[in-house]
């Protein structure tokens, strides 16, 4: 899918895929085909690059220079086509008058971003303001899908942590655990992204130092130092992760404890009358009881006797 956009009155307007590309000052291609790529290189002379390469884990591959672009491979959350979360690459090309970005995936600011480019702290005047606001917005969203993994491990710790007259279920254990891995999981993602942003705004600090334009150059600072604070949030709670999953885990061997020590008392419980069972069940000649009229009662009464001691022992000891 290819879409362009325009500035229109210093806003973001979206053209027809058939409008002429000459005007467009940022090209979102998502999912690009084969015609469409062919259709970038011979209207801009662009070559777009292929899945294969932006997976490349290469530096070389990720962030180089070609004639006269810049081209800049991160990796972002988002989704597969089927609604699926996953992390994938995502390429930024800045010529010396457009911005085109490459994707595979459905990473969120490249759907909110176009509607609100205008209010970014850079605005959309250039094609290099644009991609910082871009930039911006997915920083953004990185706050906001820490904020909400917060949120959710509160909402677990509270319910695990919390001494209760009713203990967790298993059911409700194991869904903890797996709430607590998918938390795990956008953490990763999000760390990811932020570790590839922070090294594409080096190389681009770097590359366009000379177009500090109206302290663009502060601007990429000020988005540094956001993402490092990011990166502080997410070992912090990627911190809590842990220890969320450890007291789970550990609430999981309680209850598996528990249940185990139940039934060892209660094969106990029948150990006493299982041994006056079998040793009147031998059928040995020189056995007094065998002819005894009151000998089976009293191997019964024996037998509940030992079983109810048993019992009141291990409740008196609190074992029960």
């Amino acid at each position: 899918m290819l879409i362009p956009y325009r500035l229109a009155d210093r806003r973001l307007e979206r053209m027809l895929p058939s409008a002429d590309l000459q005007e467009a000052i940022w090209i979102d291609l998502y999912r690009p085909q084969p015609e469409q790529a062919s259709r970038i290189r011979a209207e801009l002379g662009i070559e777009i690059p292929t899945l294969a390469d932006m997976e490349e884990i290469e530096i070389s591959n990720r962030l180089y220079r070609e004639d006269g672009a810049d081209f800049m491979t991160v990796i972002l959350p988002g989704h597969s086509p089927d609604g699926k979360q996953l992390s994938g690459p995502v390429t930024f090309i800045l010529t010396p008058d457009r911005l085109v970005t490459v994707r595979h995936h459905a990473p969120r600011p490249f759907d909110t971003f176009p509607a609100r480019a205008d209010r970014s702290s850079t605005g959309c005047g250039t094609h290099l303001r644009l991609f910082l606001g871009l930039v911006e917005e997915i920083v953004s969203r990185f706050a906001d899908l820490l904020e909400a993994a917060g949120r959710s491990l509160d909402a677990i710790a509270a319910r695990v942590y919390a001494g209760s007259s009713e203990p967790l279920t298993s059911a409700e254990l194991e869904e903890a655990l797996r709430a607590v891995g998918r938390e795990g999981e956008v953490l990763a993602r999000v760390r990811l992204g932020l570790l590839t942003m922070e090294r594409m705004l080096s190389v681009f600090g770097l590359w366009r130092a000379e177009q500090n334009e109206h302290g663009l150059k502060t601007f990429v600072k000020t988005l540094m130092r956001d993402m490092q604070a990011l990166e502080v949030h997410v070992d912090f709670l990627s911190g809590r992760v842990g220890l969320a999953t450890d007291t789970t885990l550990g609430m999981v061997n309680l209850s598996q404890n528990q249940t185990v020590r139940i039934v060892s008392v209660v094969a106990t419980l029948f150990l006493p009358p299982t041994l006056i069972g079998t040793v009147y069940g031998m059928n040995f000649h020189n056995m007094p009881e065998l002819d005894w009229r009151y000998g089976y009662p009293l191997a019964l009464v024996l037998m509940v006797l030992s079983g109810v001691l048993s019992w009141a022992y291990f409740k008196w000891r609190g074992w029960l």
